[in-house]
């Protein structure tokens, strides 16, 4: 485990402590041990508060901190390794760890710019092993049912998107101040609707523009984004196109009711999609703990925790069914029949187009795309567009005044254009 953030408590510390309990088990590879053997961060500060914690729940494991704890790590006998560290030191973790022959699991977003996605794919292929993202929001039921409707061919064409995700002050001031600076919230979670809109709907991406705001967590004029608006035009094999407006903040106050605010609507040509995350829910007020310590409303689906009607405690949701989705992958590469057979296997796998690296082509050219429009107007140059395989290049930015186009990423981006 690389990183023992917000993150890892929220759901790689449950996945962990119940396949210690359990184990993870299907016919195809038998009844597995998985146990958490090695964890790399820069202090090692979090990692001994929760051995102290966890006591029993969890199996001994070897903590690594300081510049090369990751080297140290790769050393030591682990099959796979989980990234969630802040999105920019992703790069570096995740392409050591796969050199070193150990698959990997990278919290969204996989990285920030299509050579690192490159790279990462090729090392992916290069050593036989997977390269995977957390996308935990494709496993909503609520997106799980967006897209049955859409596969099905019961909503027709998708016409025009809108998603925001708000989240409180607590974030951007306290859990991520440390590494906060130059960062912005598209980046953080604007990315979750990327993918969704990008896996659902299919399509090829043609441009990004973004804009947004500053003055709360840095200053006006400096490079540290409190909200961020995100337009994304994607065109179809029909000739249409649709555009997608994604509107993040990490900058609404504490006292807010939910823990997050999320809301996204789709117009079909036959029908529209609405879903809000706290209409969906339940609420609940406790005198002296609403909306603080415990908030009013509850997403008992991404993350819950529950007394189950026989007694037993436990902890359950779609963002710690991703993580178990992941290990059986791996289980059923290394352990899913007679070793000749794995290369089809590890292929099966890279096949899966909702979390494996060589499938998130569109929605890392979306933030390397929008990071870059950010910087731009930091520096004095606001209204930015990137054009996506234009006659230039696979990322080109396009400055309002400016003749001279620049050239982000040489590659083509799309493989082709069409829905999948």
């Amino acid at each position: 485990m690389v990183g023992l953030g917000m993150i890892f408590e929220e759901t790689y510390r449950p996945f962990f402590e119940q396949a210690h309990a359990r184990g993870v088990y299907d016919p195809a590879f038998g009844l597995l041990q998985v146990p958490l053997l090695a964890v790399a961060s820069r202090t090692g500060s979090r990692a001994e508060a929760y051995r102290k914690d966890a006591g029993s729940k969890i199996a001994p494991f070897v903590s690594f901190s300081g510049p090369d704890a990751i080297g140290r790590l790769l050393e030591s006998e682990v099959d796979f390794v989980c990234v969630a560290s802040p999105d920019d030191r992703h790069f570096e973790a995740a392409i050591r760890s796969l050199k070193a022959g150990k698959h990997v699991l990278i919290e969204k977003p996989s990285v920030l710019t299509l050579g690192e996605l490159d790279s990462l794919d090729k090392a992916s292929l290069e050593h036989g092993v997977l390269a995977k993202v957390v996308y935990h929001k494709l496993l909503d039921p609520d997106h799980k049912k967006l897209r049955t409707l859409v596969a099905d061919g019961e909503l027709q064409h998708v016409n025009t998107g809108y998603c925001t995700l708000l989240e409180p002050k607590s974030i951007s001031g306290g859990q991520f101040a440390e590494w906060i600076t130059g960062r912005n919230p598209g980046t953080y979670v604007a990315v979750h609707y990327i993918k969704l809109i990008d896996f659902t709907f299919g399509g090829r991406l043609k441009s990004v523009s973004c804009t947004g705001q500053r003055g709360i967590v840095g200053t006006a004029d400096g490079p540290t984004w409190d909200s961020t608006q995100l337009r994304l035009v994607y065109g179809y094999a029909d000739g249409r196109e649709a555009a997608f407006d994604i509107h993040t903040s990490w900058v609404t106050p504490d006292n807010f009711p939910g823990y997050v605010d999320q809301e996204v609507q789709f117009r079909f040509d036959n029908g529209v999609w609405n879903a809000h995350s706290r209409k969906r829910g339940i609420e609940c007020t406790v005198e002296g703990r609403t909306p603080f310590t415990r908030k009013i409303n509850i997403n008992n689906h991404y993350n819950g925790s529950f007394l189950e009607p026989w007694g037993e405690r436990s902890q359950r949701g779609y963002g710690i069914e991703v993580l178990e989705r992941f290990v059986r992958e791996v289980a059923h590469v290394e352990h899913g029949g007679p070793p000749a057979e794995r290369p089809g296997r590890l292929h099966t796998a890279r096949q899966l187009a909702y979390n494996d690296i060589s499938a998130d082509r569109q929605t890392v050219a979306a933030v390397q795309a929008m990071e870059a429009i950010l910087s731009r107007h930091a520096a004095g140059s606001p209204n930015c567009v990137v054009e996506v395989d234009h006659a230039l290049g696979g990322l080109v930015l396009l400055t309002p005044g400016s003749s001279q186009p620049e050239v982000l990423y040489s590659g083509k981006v799309c493989a082709e254009q069409g829905a999948r």
